[in-house]
């Protein structure tokens, strides 16, 4: 993702400290009519930017645990879900019924039900065209929750699949789709979380005019036009660098 990294964010709050350190020790000179370039609305300010990257720290950290605990609650359903077809094909149920798990299964392990015939090349003619085909490698997380849950429904229909093995009855495997949902569900809302701490986080930074990064500039000037841009105090502004582009 392109932007400003983490570290980018740091850089221009540790520089926004410092330029409040610089204009409170320029005393009563340093007397901005404007609210927002005043000691007291810069103070407010940075906490207010800090308070939000500590909020998106913690949203983007809750979101990365949210995923991980998803992957690894999906990582054992396709050898899980093959193991289920074969319970289903070792019982004297029809062939139609197996064929059906056995085609969901293949949606889950992301194969073809059919092979795609390759057009012949003859020698000396011309070339066939190539053949477009449409992925069915239908894995998000929300397709294979689909097509579990339809391999659940063929083999809960069916009377003869009565497994000995525990985690291959219709009971467990109704409790672990419940699981998976719920995991999926919690990636959904931790991601909604961080990105309206992110939105927050940017806003207090890098708002058109209200924002740290134009606060910061609108600061420079005004010290500027009262000490001059050649004076000492305006060259310690300048120096302090700030990124104007928002990150992860």
């Amino acid at each position: 993702m392109s932007g400003t990294p983490e570290s980018g964010h740091a850089k221009n709050v540790a520089n926004f400290e410092d330029l409040i350190s610089f204009c409170t020790s320029y005393g009563d000179t340093y007397n901005p009519t404007k609210e927002s370039l005043k000691l007291s609305a810069l103070t407010g300010l940075l906490a207010t930017v800090n308070t939000s990257l500590q909020a998106h720290k913690v949203a983007k950290t809750n979101f990365d645990n949210a995923t991980n605990a998803r992957k690894l609650a999906f990582h054992p359903l396709k050898q899980l879900t093959t193991r289920v077809v074969n319970a289903l094909s070792a019982t004297d149920t029809i062939r139609q019924t197996v064929d059906d798990a056995k085609s969901i299964n293949k949606k889950i392990r992301g194969k073809r039900s059919k092979a795609v015939i390759q057009p012949v090349i003859v020698e000396g003619g011309p070339a066939p065209a190539p053949v477009r085909t449409i992925s069915v490698s239908q894995q998000s997380f929300d397709k294979l929750i689909d097509h579990f849950s339809q391999l659940i429904q063929t083999v809960s229909a069916e009377p003869l699949y009565m497994p000995n093995e525990a985690n291959l009855t219709v009971a467990a495997l109704k409790a672990l789709l419940l699981d998976l949902k719920a995991k999926n569900t919690g990636v959904m809302h931790t991601y909604i979380a961080t990105s309206n701490a992110r939105i927050a986080r940017d806003r207090a930074m890098y708002a058109h005019d209200t924002g740290m990064v134009d606060t910061s500039v609108s600061v420079k000037t005004y010290v500027k036009s009262v000490f001059g841009s050649s004076s000492p105090e305006y060259k310690q502004l300048s120096a302090l660098r700030f990124t104007y582009r928002s990150g992860v």
